[in-house]
């Protein structure tokens, strides 16, 4: 046992000598933080449209009111944060408008196949089915023929569009037109009848997908308005919530409507769903097609 603590001891002197050592050597400069740059509050309240600016100051004015006539200050930020953000969080995300886009590019790819087994050529027939091009993706093909009639080659064209319509489902389309451009076949027409087929079942799919969406966003519309009004009710004519009238007890509210509101947010982020990844673009590289 003797011999061992003097051996202890200098391992000890050998590792602190060795950590003075390595403490003394400079440490490398890191590279500088990249600067943040943070947006005024002004200037984030100046970028909402006007109808939200309405609410919110509408919403401080009530708030405020409520904030003298009750006591309860956590009102003046409450209030504005109800009328503004329940309906942003309670309403259906914009997935009607990407459907209708993608029945855009499912009956504009059938009307460019019945157009190609006439025997025109592809530029031809991308310039013809102009004037039949639904609504939602009118002015991609305008770029596109525009494009085409400013001696842009094909590919170059077909990928712009692409980047254009910004979809996984148009990166295909384009994909079969690049390579129909390339090998100048026949098959091309029954080729895009094809993925006219694939796009118009795919188009069910998401209707189905958001039908089933709708379902608990309707359950929390309601579960919030319920509630909403049940502490509205109590508010005035009980003694239920005056805990919540202290300073403590406000604090308290306000975490619990941060939950709440969290919770919301989660079930909003849960619902919205993940675009899928683009493969085709001016940025893609030559073959990738």
């Amino acid at each position: 046992m003797t011999p061992l603590i003097p051996g202890l001891a200098g391992a000890l002197v050998v590792a602190g000598i060795l950590g003075v050592v390595f403490g003394l050597r400079p440490a490398p400069q890191k590279p500088p933080a990249p600067a943040r740059t943070r947006t005024p509050l002004i200037a984030r309240l100046g970028q909402t449209s006007p109808r939200t600016r309405v609410l919110l100051l509408v919403g401080a004015g009530a708030g405020l009111i409520v904030a003298i006539v009750t006591g309860w200050f956590i009102a003046v930020l409450a209030v504005p944060a109800l009328i503004v953000g329940l309906p942003m969080l309670l309403t259906a995300p914009p997935a009607a408008s990407k459907i209708e886009r993608l029945e855009g590019m499912e009956e504009w790819t059938r009307s460019l196949s019945g157009v190609l087994t006439v025997g025109v050529g592809l530029e031809q027939a991308l310039i013809a089915t102009l004037r039949s091009t639904p609504d939602a993706i009118r002015p991609e093909v305008t770029r596109l023929v525009a494009r085409l009639g400013a001696r842009w080659s094909t590919e170059d064209a077909l990928r712009a569009f692409a980047d254009d319509l910004d979809d996984a489902t148009g990166d295909l389309v384009a994909a079969n037109l690049i390579l129909g451009a390339r090998r100048r076949g026949r098959g091309l027409a029954n080729v895009l009848e094809s993925l006219a087929e694939s796009v118009a079942a795919d188009v069910r799919a998401r209707r189905q997908i958001e039908a089933d969406r709708a379902k608990p966003r309707a359950t929390a519309r309601w579960v919030t308005l319920i509630t909403v009004g049940v502490l509205v009710f109590l508010a005035l004519t009980g003694r239920y919530v005056a805990p919540y009238g202290s300073p403590i007890g406000q604090v308290i509210l306000a975490l619990l409507l941060g939950a709440y509101v969290a919770t919301l947010v989660w079930m909003r982020t849960m619902t919205r769903g993940k675009p899928l990844p683009r493969f085709i673009g001016l940025a893609a590289e030559g073959g990738n097609a």
